[in-house]
């Protein structure tokens, strides 16, 4: 089988499995990774199969949906892409990548590097800052039914990877404890420009957020 049409099943295979998934978890979130992983992939020096694959896959099954567990994800895409008759390689690049990509706290070190990593976990970065990664936020919030916000709550700064994933504080709180720290954690080039504007305008959105909230204009 082609590489062009192991992409085209994969697409299948994800928007299926994603077809009921929370909105910013969804196939539209993995189509932006996927699509700002190629952007970034033309100053980089990687293989597009794998990136497309890692962009793909990376939130085939998100441990926030599955009681934390981070084995179904790596499994899941494993099993589909022995299916595929991908090479082995291949498929071991693709689950490194999806056991390394996400946050976690933002102090957890990455136990496996390639360029492909790098390329996919800032287009994930990206789509979490900017007024994308806004949208994705509240509607996660309102999905815990989180508050938005409260003065009394403060942010958690150095939560620990199992503190951060448990966290249920304000919406407004998640901008300190990730968002806001994201422009500074890309990888490559093209995602250092990419985050700038974005995390700028998440300023913007806050200050008049704060505006609104203290009836101050």
């Amino acid at each position: 089988m082609n590489k062009q049409q192991i992409i085209e099943n994969t697409i299948v295979f994800v928007k299926d499995t994603l077809k009921n998934a929370e909105g910013g978890h969804d196939w539209f979130h993995t189509h932006r990774v996927l699509k700002n992983s190629q952007l970034i992939a033309k100053n980089e020096d990687v293989d597009e199969f794998v990136v497309s694959l890692g962009a793909l896959l990376h939130d085939i099954a998100d441990s926030k949906f599955h009681n934390g567990d981070e084995t179904i994800g790596p499994k899941v895409a494993a099993e589909f892409l022995v299916n595929e008759e991908v090479d082995t390689g291949i498929i071991e690049h693709v689950v490194q990548i999806i056991n390394n990509i996400s946050y976690k706290g933002g102090k957890e070190a990455r136990t496996f590097s390639s360029k492909e990593l790098d390329v996919i976990q800032d287009a994930d970065r990206l789509d979490a800052i900017g007024a994308i990664g806004i949208a994705r936020t509240f509607n996660y919030g309102g999905f815990k039914n989180n508050a938005i916000y409260n003065p009394d709550i403060l942010p958690e700064l150095n939560m620990s990877k199992t503190e951060y994933k448990k966290g249920n504080g304000t919406t407004v709180n998640h901008f300190y404890e990730k968002l806001l720290l994201l422009k500074d954690k890309m990888n490559t080039k093209t995602g250092k420009q990419l985050a700038e504007q974005r995390h700028e305008y998440m300023e913007l959105y806050l200050e008049q957020f704060y505006k609104e909230v203290n009836g101050t204009f």
